[in-house]
């Protein structure tokens, strides 16, 4: 489902800053893989590459199969519209909507008629535990309530393709763990591919493999343990 081959990601001109140094990674349909790392190590920059909001200096990175890089600036914005549900860690809704309007705006901007995207955004907030909420504005809303309006947005349209980027980092460690069970559930609902960008190891163990980064490179590589601490190489 996502397959990053060989790639290098520079920045500069004069004075070069490699973000990535020949990274390849494979991640299958319906898996769930946490990316861990220090701050500057290239986690955001991976995640950029599989939104096609940045291109690779050289490499190759697929989406469900399509090369990114051959596609013109329309129609990566069409693939990410129809494959990629993100989660922010900044939540990212617009202030001046509805938790209801902020949910159905993906399926506003694929077309859809505006009955039809309310009344599915309305049945995913209710899903996430918001039905008493869909008139409520981002800033009428709790941290763990405006995350929660922020997945239910990135699922509303079935998205193959989920990333979360460090999505509890702005919450408590009690509402972030509520926040960590419900995306489990919607895993395990949506059958979504999960790619999980974090510092928080509690966080990271709920996937099934973990990729440490380091200066733009893969430095461990393992399969997660449920039953003991940390994971396997």
């Amino acid at each position: 489902m996502i397959q990053l081959v060989n790639v290098y990601k520079n920045y500069g001109t004069t004075e070069v800053v490699h973000a990535l140094r020949n990274l390849s990674m494979s991640i299958e349909r319906g898996e769930k893989v946490a990316v861990m790392g220090p701050s500057g190590s290239g986690k955001s920059t991976v995640l950029n590459l599989i939104c096609g909001l940045d291109e690779p200096t050289s490499g190759s990175v697929k989406i469900d199969g399509i090369e990114l890089a051959k596609l013109g600036d329309d129609a990566r914005t069409r693939a990410r519209r129809e494959k990629i549900g993100m989660i922010f860690q900044t939540f990212n809704l617009l202030p001046t909507l509805t938790a209801v309007e902020n949910v159905s705006l993906p399926l506003r901007l694929q077309g859809m008629a505006r009955s039809e995207t309310e009344a599915r955004a309305a049945a995913i907030l209710e899903r996430v535990g918001l039905k008493d909420r869909e008139t409520h504005r981002p800033d009428e809303m709790s941290g763990g309530e405006r995350q929660r309006v922020a997945i239910a947005r990135a699922l509303v349209f079935h998205p193959p393709i989920l990333l979360a980027d460090e999505p509890t980092g702005n919450l408590d460690s009690h509402t972030g763990e509520e926040i960590l069970c419900l995306l489990e559930e919607l895993h395990r609902e949506y059958k979504s591919t999960l790619l999980f960008v974090t510092h928080n190891e509690q966080a990271a163990r709920l996937c099934d493999r973990i990729l440490v980064l380091k200066d733009g490179e893969i430095i461990k590589e393992g399969r997660v343990d449920h039953c003991q601490p940390g994971f396997q190489r």
